[in-house]
């Protein structure tokens, strides 16, 4: 019996290394996910049907996967709505350069164009979140659909998103399978004219700073050796951490509302920066300064800074050919100076509330966070909430060089962390996984500690419950405006877990949160910890301009005269200690 066609798409997922596929079953899905199916699951060499509560979680989740093993994920959604919830999840993927497959399924064929029940036109739609997304028409065109929507996520590292009628993916398979083999990555060398300026700047500068992205994976020694030649100090981006912060002597943090440490003066006092892969989008924090860029995409150098000398290349080989001509730099003062502030800074605004927070109720999130660092494994992945989740594991969450931490930095969608812990833990079942969950993320898509359990993950949620919208709150107070609408009546997801089947706890006492940690990272099975944080405690940036402090002051006197003293003066122990004083 001659295959179906969806046989033969699933049929070139395999050959692709795909080994599952996140989604909702729907009619429109049907063929597909049959043959999905008549594979027999991973374990016989097939492929899985992760089946989710919602299609935004399967994005959030084949995201989650291709950024961290590198390799294609696919997700899938019906017809009309199904497949519109896939959206959110694939800006996230689209954004973050993760090769993610979307499967939308379509209308019956003869249906196209006519306004039929649930019609929406997903090849249009998916456009501007995607690298490629094209309509299969035939079952003749389809296989070379599928594998140029492969060619083009892999090969580009974004979305690509195929358009199926369920009548055409159940009709007798045609055409011969195209032949698909992934290319190795290649590396973009720079100019020598832009190297030779590059390393011209550096030898004429008395004070050079780098400021480091997700574009120096793989090149961490060469980035400490290059710091160490010019005396260097190196601040990171978010994106950056996970690549460079660890064994660092030269680490000055990070910049931004959720930075920390000596980062934002560090590149500030700095005659010449030099933006090592990032491209940091908030140009509020990157100084007016003489300013280099390297970087892989042509179209991200000066786009976010005005750039005096644009580098197009990888960091590693533009490191491997500029340091033969840079001159090694005599005077350290520079870097010493930028170095004392930062212990300074991390012994006292970032490292304030894990001193002597055992005995603190409500719990401080930074000693939770703290302690989740010293409790998780070396080789543990963490997934935050964007967020006030943001803030704590980006300060207290230590990379180590063997762990990973990945949100939606560039997207910044609220409920990520758990669907894309899902994802991971999909991916590396015999890793630790814990999703670092914000009660406003985790009560978005809740409905996936349903699937958690169902596929019996172990992932381990943290939950960090101060049922407010911690970072929206922030936000109205920096502008001046008294929080309204942020916050959220107290709820027990500890005991909601428990009746999906997780181990869970809740823990209010900070005494009991190391032992709540162990006990659930211990566990064969899902997990989660909620903890009752203190709904007060906000983020401080590490560089606090004037019309933020005039903000935070108006909005404390409109507390104070709405609310009562008490809830200001609470909200100013929790934070105005932790500003940094120089």
């Amino acid at each position: 019996m001659p295959k179906d066609l969806a046989a033969q798409l699933i049929e070139q997922l395999q050959l692709a290394g795909v080994q599952r596929i996140y989604g909702i079953v729907g009619d429109s899905l049907n063929p597909l996910v049959d043959a999905v199916r008549k594979t027999g699951g991973s374990a016989k060499g097939g492929i899985d049907w992760i089946h989710v509560r919602h299609e935004e979680a399967a994005a959030f989740a084949a995201g989650a996967e291709a950024q961290l093993t590198g390799k294609l994920a696919v997700c899938a959604g019906s017809c009309g709505p199904g497949n519109l919830h896939l959206m959110n999840g694939l800006y996230d993927a689209n954004r973050t350069g993760a090769p993610v497959l979307a499967i939308a399924s379509h209308l019956p064929s003869k249906q196209i164009g006519s306004d039929f029940f649930q019609e929406t036109h997903p090849d249009r739609i998916f456009v501007e979140c995607s690298v490629y997304s094209e309509l299969v028409s035939t079952v003749e065109q389809a296989p070379r659909v599928m594998r140029s929507a492969i060619s083009h996520a892999v090969g580009l590292g974004g979305v690509a998103v195929v358009t199926l009628p369920g009548d055409i993916a159940s009709l007798p398979a045609s055409a011969p399978t195209p032949l698909w083999r992934a290319p190795n990555p290649a590396s973009i060398v720079p100019a020598p004219e832009s190297v030779a300026e590059l390393a011209a700047a550096i030898n004429q500068a008395e004070k050079v700073a780098i400021f480091a992205g997700a574009g120096v994976q793989g090149a961490h020694d060469e980035v400490i050796a290059f710091a160490e030649l010019i005396n260097a100090p190196i601040g990171h981006s978010l994106r950056g951490k996970d690549f460079i912060q660890y064994e660092n002597p030269y680490d000055i943090g990070m910049t931004g509302l959720l930075g920390y440490g000596a980062a934002a003066e560090g590149i500030e006092d700095a005659d010449l920066l030099i933006l090592l892969g990032t491209d940091f989008p908030y140009d509020q924090f990157l100084p007016d300064t003489r300013t280099a860029q390297v970087d892989r995409a042509p179209e991200h150098l000066g786009r976010r800074t005005d750039v005096d000398i644009a580098v197009h290349g990888d960091v590693l080989p533009t490191l491997q050919a500029l340091m033969p001509l840079v001159e090694a730099k005599k005077s350290s003062k520079f870097l010493d100076q930028i170095l004392k502030k930062h212990d300074r800074l991390m012994n006292k605004a970032v490292g304030a509330y894990t001193r002597k927070a055992d005995k603190l109720v409500p719990i401080h999130p930074e000693y939770a966070a703290s302690l989740l660092d010293e409790i998780a494994a070396d080789d543990a992945i963490f997934t935050a909430d964007t967020g006030m989740c943001n803030v704590w594991t980006a300060r207290y969450i230590n990379p180590l060089g063997t762990r990973r931490l990945i949100g939606s930095y560039l997207h910044g969608s609220m409920a990520n962390a758990l669907p894309q812990a899902i994802g991971v833990q999909a991916a590396y079942p015999e890793r630790q996984v814990i999703s670092v969950s914000g009660d406003g993320g985790l009560s978005m898509l809740l409905g996936e500690l349903i699937t958690a359990a169902a596929h019996n993950l172990p992932v381990n949620v943290v939950v960090f419950n101060n049922s407010t919208l911690g970072m929206v709150k922030l936000e109205m107070l920096v502008d001046g405006l008294q929080d309204f609408g942020v916050d959220v009546p107290d709820t027990n997801y500890a005991a909601i877990a428990a009746a999906m089947g997780f181990h869970a706890v809740r823990v209010t006492d900070p005494a009991g949160i190391a032992d709540a940690y162990r006990a659930a990272f211990a566990h064969n099975g899902p997990s989660l910890v909620e903890l009752i944080t203190d709904p007060n405690a906000l983020s401080i940036p590490p560089k606090i301009k004037g019309g933020q402090v005039i903000g935070f002051a108006t909005a404390m006197s409109k507390i104070v005269l709405n609310k009562g003293a008490g809830e200001a003066v609470s909200m100013a122990r929790s934070n105005l200690r932790n500003i940094p004083r120089g």
